[in-house]
């Protein structure tokens, strides 16, 4: 089991976000994802959002950068760690814009990027960015063909309803960039398996997930590659829209040294691959700093 960490002060979705992290500025931020970087951490993770309705502010908050570009900016602070978006709104940016962007990454960082993508699902959102909700899906299969194209092909070429090019050059091309999938439903388990190297579900219950493994792996065009799992459990204090879980967010965090190995053991028997070992109340920066190293120190060896 990969251990990875997620950007504090990334978000300020009230059901994950604690009260010492709103006082960290960009230095703080950096300085924990260098120490990450030291302490042997898999990848650094984050979302995205463009625009929150004013009625979802509630729930998921206003606060929201913009993946890539958070990710290019520790780039070139750190030198190991992995560099993931969790996730990409595929189909709110230009396909041609958001490949340039992963492939910068890719070569600022020297191939430490994992472009996680999804289709979305805050309508109003798209609304305001004039992208139609409903095409979302068929937007994200053509902006990742095209995407794909760029990134592997020397005279790279598509035609589609949302994105076309031809008799163009595009470089630098990803060294190493695997491609995941985020979402619980049939469609990105059959994006996966034609296009993807990993999932990051949301909503699908851990005990789900030998079953959808296995169906993806039953797709007819399955590429045949090994499938990595991301499940954070931390996501266990989240419900549809970012609304709270109150039973799981009372006990999450809590557990001592031997009861988090054996969750991230029985994690890995379902199929999950990479985690985050999620917070316990925390009343400062500095206590968070020491988390990290506990982590380090107490869980990631015995992962195996």
């Amino acid at each position: 089991m990969k251990i990875n960490i997620a950007i504090p002060h990334a978000l300020e979705i009230p059901a994950l976000t604690q009260p010492w992290e709103l006082t960290l500025d960009h230095k703080d931020v950096l300085r924990a994802m260098k120490l990450a970087d030291d302490l042997g951490f898999h990848k650094c993770m984050l979302g995205e959002h463009f625009l929150i309705p004013s009625d979802h502010l509630e729930a998921s908050g206003a606060f929201w950068h913009h993946g890539t570009v958070f990710l290019a900016g520790i780039a070139g602070a750190t030198e190991r760690l992995g560099l993931a978006s969790s996730i990409n709104i595929l189909p709110l940016q230009n396909a041609i814009v958001q490949a340039k962007a992963w492939s910068t990454i890719d070569w600022l960082s020297g191939g430490r990027g994992t472009a996680v993508v999804a289709v979305g699902w805050l309508k109003e959102e798209f609304d305001l960015l004039g992208v139609p909700f409903r095409e979302r899906g068929a937007i994200c299969d053509e902006y990742v063909q095209a995407m794909i194209a760029l990134w592997t092909e020397d005279k790279p070429e598509f035609e589609g309803k949302y994105v076309s090019f031809k008799d163009v050059g595009y470089e630098p091309k990803p060294r190493n960039l695997p491609l995941w999938f985020g979402g619980d439903a049939e469609a990105p388990l059959k994006r996966i398996a034609k296009w993807g190297d990993g999932w990051n579900p949301f909503l699908t219950p851990p005990s789900q997930f030998p079953e959808a493994l296995d169906f993806i792996r039953s797709q007819p065009d399955y590429h045949g590659r090994p499938i990595e799992l991301f499940f954070p459990i931390e996501a266990m204090k989240l419900g549809d829209g970012h609304v709270e879980n109150k039973a799981a967010a009372e006990t999450i965090g809590s557990w001592n040294v031997q009861q988090t190995i054996d969750l991230c053991g029985w994690l890995g028997e379902l199929g999950v691959t990479e985690t985050i070992i999620p917070l316990p109340p925390l009343d400062s920066f500095d206590a968070y700093l020491d988390r990290m190293r506990w982590v380090a120190q107490e869980i990631m060896p015995k992962m195996g």
